[in-house]
This record gives structure tokens, C-alpha cells and sequence, in this order.
């Protein structure tokens, strides 16, 4: 079993740019798929982005593909969630999951475990 404590949320103006990471322990994340998910108050939780180790494969929401980058480092047994331009709209807890399964999918039920999720506010 993997556990998953993501961190690096804050408050951000519009614009600007976090990096949220997510830590691995337990085991190797590389031998997950690892997603990110948003959930904003009153919203359900959303598809943000994932990634597959095996072959570099990624899929993004339409609503952050182009400002959002999410990569792995092995080394490090870390995922990270790179973001840039942000807008108010992706203010929300972000989640980090993980799927055994080797298949890229966006549902959160399809994934098997989950960290705590870090705070981003992004002011107007």
C-alpha cells in the first residue's frame, strides 16, 4: 500500500504559478498511475491530470491542459503538479491519487488511493 501526502498549495494572485508535490511512501509510486484532482466547496471532485511512469504518458481536463504539467521523478518518489496562469476558477483542494491498474483514467472512483489534499486560492 502507498501513501500520499501532497503539499505546496497557498494563496496566489491571478497569474501566478504553484508547484504542488506529491510524496510517496510505502511504495514506488512509479509503479502507479498517479492522477490529481480538484475539489472546490459545494463542487464534486474533478480530473486535473494524470500520468504513467511506464511510457511518459499524460492526459489533462480541457480546463488546464496548456497551464497545468504534471511529470514524475523517480528519484525523489514524487509527483508533481506544475501550474502557471492560474485563475480564480482553480481555486479548490487538490488531491493526489493513485491507481494500480496501468490505465490512464479521469473518474476518481478509479483510483485506489489518496492523500489529504493541499489548499490553492487563487485571488482576483
Amino acid at each position: 500500500q502507498v501513501r500520499l501526502v501532497e503539499s505546496g498549495g497557498g494563496l496566489v494572485q491571478t497569474g501566478g504559478s504553484l508547484t504542488l508535490s506529491c510524496a510517496a511512501s510505502g511504495r514506488t509510486l512509479s509503479s502507479y498511475t498517479v492522477g490529481w484532482f480538484r475539489q472546490a466547496p459545494g463542487k464534486e471532485r474533478e480530473f486535473v491530470a494524470a500520468f504513467r511512469w511506464v511510457d511518459d504518458m499524460d492526459r489533462y481536463a480541457d480546463s488546464v491542459r496548456g497551464r497545468f504539467t504534471i511529470s514524475g521523478v523517480n528519484v525523489d518518489n514524487t509527483a508533481y503538479l506544475q501550474m502557471t496562469n492560474l485563475k480564480p476558477e482553480d481555486t479548490a483542494v487538490y488531491y493526489c491519487a493513485a491507481r494500480i491498474w496501468p490505465t490512464v483514467e479521469i473518474t476518481p472512483d478509479d483510483y485506489d488511493f489518496w492523500g489529504q489534499g493541499t489548499q490553492v486560492t487563487v485571488s482576483a
